[in-house]
């Protein structure tokens, strides 16, 4: 298949995927013990074990009560197969981080085989989809050969367990023969306030998002489909290019921002929607345009019950006439759902923001939201993969940009800049290593604080690699050792780009 990495056509071949969804808000925390689609089975029902009493994380998959990390590498060999894909899980544990351990679809349990161009972590969503306490991983699989059908594309879920993932199954695409790359954007999320995840699927090649409901049985069965299909481009031009959700009107069920390019409006003018969530599901009659910007997060930053919608934009300038080095907007959610009016805009020429802005920094072009220092305040990380640090081109920074302390939300103050230079950070700064490739914000190790993982997709000519930072009670952040592809048990043939993309 055509190459479906997530990268953009600049010159520096500065990675574009989607963001993650939180879990930090009331909404998003009901969303725990949720389901959903349409599968074929290839492992029994795991047995259900309670979850630790241990402090709320994003995906776990061996339900112990410490975060786990999903990482792909889409483009690494598997028993020789080039671009087949890989998907690599670093499990926490009480003190730090655990084992990585790699799967694809030689894996045991998880249906198909690795073919060439199939590109196994495409994108990656998690969710407990059938409601056994664990969480699992749907994994797209977007370059898959479907019987006859070039590129059409397929999910894998892979299922949660008390050792980690094991096994999988397919989820059917509802509608074959209307696109290929089914499975390129992945979303999971309770769009319907029924407790069960539902799964968002986007192609990158038509507008129309497929939603299936939760209630997933590994037999195959679900509670039902339907599609959503905002004011975007499709049919084989521009179609869906990034899927996000949160509660953004705090009516306690979460919406659906698609991002793409705009139908009624000239070709190249990018654009989110807001379509909201219901009791009957995501009502795109009542969707709502928002700023331009590739990647976005959501989370209640300012604790006035309302998701916020932020906005990563690598093109944006920082100040008029300032270089393009890109910006991160903060538009704040209200009762009517994302209000444009209402929003704050920072770049690295805010007072306190470390650095400056310059073109093709492209901070902004990946965010994650988290309590890093453990304040109750949510934080945000910033990754600029495109930084130029001492002379270095290429080699990227990630800043943090930290929740005031009295919970009005987002600001430069006290923000912090990391690169492989900065002490607690492992290796050191190398051209087109694109540190911040990716980024993920999530306690590891259980002391109620998100730990930082930054991807850099270019490490060791573009074998990439993963830096977890541990959150320190003094505020630091450290690492000891990076996990790359040999010590994840991914091959290092070709470019496999581990930390290209983290599951949201």
């Amino acid at each position: 298949m055509a190459q479906r990495e997530r990268t953009t056509s600049r010159d520096t071949e500065l990675p574009h995927r989607p963001g993650h969804r939180l879990r930090l808000t009331a909404a998003t925390a009901a969303a725990l013990a949720l389901t959903g689609g349409l599968l074929t089975t290839a492992v029994p029902t795991a047995t259900a074990a309670p979850r630790a009493e241990l402090p709320a994380t994003d995906a776990d998959f061996d339900a112990d009560g410490y975060a786990d990390v999903a990482t792909a590498a889409s483009l690494a060999y598997v028993n020789g197969k080039a671009q087949a894909g890989a998907v690599a899980v670093t499990y926490g544990k009480a003190g730090g981080v655990g084992r990585s351990v790699s799967y694809t679809q030689n894996s045991p349990g998880v249906d198909g085989s690795a073919e060439k161009g199939d590109h196994f972590g495409t994108d990656m969503a998690y969710g407990d989809f059938d409601r056994d306490g664990y969480d699992d991983l749907a994994v797209g699989v977007a370059g898959e050969d479907v019987g006859r059908d070039k590129d059409g594309g397929s999910v894998q879920i892979l299922w949660g367990s008390a050792s980690g993932l094991k096994g999988g199954s397919t989820v059917k695409d509802p509608r074959p023969s209307k696109h290929d790359w089914f499975g390129g954007y992945l979303e999971a999320a309770d769009f319907n306030g029924d407790r069960k995840t539902d799964l968002a699927i986007g192609t990158g090649t038509t507008a129309t998002v497929d939603i299936l409901r939760g209630g997933f049985k590994r037999n195959g069965a679900t509670d039902g489909r339907y599609t959503v299909t905002p004011r975007i481009h499709g049919n084989g031009e521009v179609g869906v290019q990034n899927l996000h959700s949160g509660d953004a009107n705090g009516d306690g069920v979460e919406d659906l921002i698609v991002n793409g390019y705009e139908n009624d409006t000239q070709r190249g003018s990018n654009a989110n929607f807001w379509v909201p969530g219901s009791r009957s599901g995501l009502k795109v009659s009542a969707a709502k345009k928002l700023m331009p910007g590739v990647i976005t997060d959501l989370g209640d930053t300012d604790k006035d019950g309302y998701d916020d919608v932020v906005i990563g934009n690598y093109w944006d300038s920082g100040i008029a006439g300032s270089a393009r080095g890109g910006a991160v907007h903060v538009v704040h959610g209200s009762r009517g759902g994302p209000s444009a009016g209402d929003r704050e805009k920072f770049t690295q020429n805010t007072s306190g923001v470390p650095g400056s802005g310059e073109k093709g920094d492209s901070f902004g072009n990946e965010l994650d939201l988290g309590d890093i220092n453990g304040d109750g305040n949510l934080d945000l990380i910033v990754g600029a993969p495109g930084e130029t640090v001492d002379g270095v081109s290429n080699s990227g920074a990630v800043t943090i940009l930290y929740g005031a302390a009295n919970g009005s939300g987002i600001t430069g103050r006290g923000a912090k800049l990391l690169t492989q230079n900065t002490p607690g950070v492992p290796n050191d700064n190398e051209k087109h290593d694109f540190l911040g490739t990716d980024v993920h914000a999530d306690d590891l190790n259980g002391d109620r604080r998100a730990d930082v993982v930054i991807g850099a997709y270019g490490e060791n000519s573009r074998n990439g690699a993963v830096y977890p930072l541990l959150s320190q009670e003094d505020g630091s952040l450290k690492g000891t050792a990076g996990i790359y592809p040999g010590t994840a048990g991914i091959s290092g043939t070709g470019t496999p780009r581990l930390g290209a993309n983290f599951a949201d």
